[in-house]
């Protein structure tokens, strides 16, 4: 990866790929007679929903050499994201995400990232260690840490940083991703208790090299071994974070920061269409508010209300809100 000479506002790495929605709700998917096709990926959403806000973004990923891999650079530049780390992989095809979508808040997901997901085969040797370390914002994910390369990759590059700037942690969990070649995780994909304690290490070794960790309640379980949302907020300060983000879906968000600043919001109503992808949005919204400087509970506002603009809407990526809808919003309220 060349060198950069302006530092970018956020950069993500983690998961890319396509998203095939249904073009219906309330059906399965063995009845479902259309769809469309989305950029996809937690980590690539999350620079899409900074991008939109203003700010200039990159995403360090991996692609197949292949028809959707060529959708996700072309996808990735019509948003404004800089794809210059997107890489392919020979070997493996890019993955694609199927979902189905049962409003209020079933919407279950169908990986197809076998026998391996390109993203997962990010090399330490490729990263750009000078751009990461300028970065405003890197944001790494859970998903990251599973499976190698990608695993020492991620934890490379937060070393490299050494907390330089604001480095969050999407903690980020995917249980069936732990467990095996292409993340078929045959011990504890169904309960997660396998997958969550082959896990915990390496989410630990992560948190110590960040500064934010934003994450739900069984996320937040997978680092801290608690439940409770002041409870796991203050583990992970002890975990050495400044800024634990804890999200409480209809209970709103817990913000506590190592200076003594807590913020708890309430979530914004919202009457939902598709819930995924909204946690993108709060992602994209928390990187932009914290790089304004905006009071804490400001911010947590603003990344509640572009996640509830996410959710009444049927996309992720081309779903995310521009700061005049955020602010619009907002004022509607």
């Amino acid at each position: 990866m060349a060198g950069t000479t302006e530092p970018y506002d956020v950069i993500t790495m983690g998961r890319t790929g396509v998203d095939i929605y249904p073009l219906q709700t309330g059906v399965s998917l063995a009845d479902v007679e259309t769809f469309g096709k989305f950029l996809g990926g937690s980590a690539t959403n999350v620079a899409v929903a900074a991008a939109r806000l203003g700010r200039r973004t990159a995403v360090i990923s991996r692609t197949g050499r292949d028809p959707f891999g060529d959708y996700v650079h072309k996808a990735l530049r019509e948003f404004g994201v800089d794809d210059r780390w997107v890489t392919p992989v020979e070997r493996y095809p890019t993955p694609v995400t199927f979902c189905e979508i049962f409003p209020p808040d079933d919407f279950p997901l169908y990986f197809y990232r076998r026998p391996k997901a390109p993203d997962l085969v990010i090399q330490p040797e490729e990263l750009d260690l000078d751009a990461i370390r300028a970065a405003r914002v890197f944001w790494i994910t859970g998903t990251g840490l599973c499976e190698e390369p990608s695993r020492s990759a991620t934890l490379a590059a937060l070393e490299a940083r050494a907390k330089s700037g604001t480095t969050v942690f999407d903690l980020d969990w995917r249980p069936l991703f732990w467990g095996g070649e292409g993340g078929a995780s045959g011990a504890g994909g169904a309960t997660g208790a396998t997958a969550m304690a082959t896990a915990r290490p390496y989410y630990e070794a992560a948190l110590a090299h960040t500064t934010v960790a934003v994450g739900n309640l069984d996320e937040a379980e997978v680092a801290t071994g608690l439940r409770d949302p002041h409870a796991c907020a203050r583990a992970l300060l002890d975990m050495g974070v400044e800024l634990a983000v804890i999200k409480q879906g209809p209970r709103g968000v817990l913000a506590v920061h190592r200076d003594g600043r807590t913020a708890e919001v309430p979530p914004t109503p919202v009457e939902v269409v598709n819930g995924l992808g909204a946690g993108d949005a709060f992602g994209g919204a928390l990187c932009h508010g914290l790089l304004a400087g905006r009071p804490l509970e400001d911010v947590m506002r603003h990344a509640n209300a572009a996640g509830a603009l996410v959710a009444g809407r049927l996309a992720c990526s081309s779903a995310m809100p521009t700061a005049d809808e955020l602010e619009k919003f907002l004022a509607s309220r």
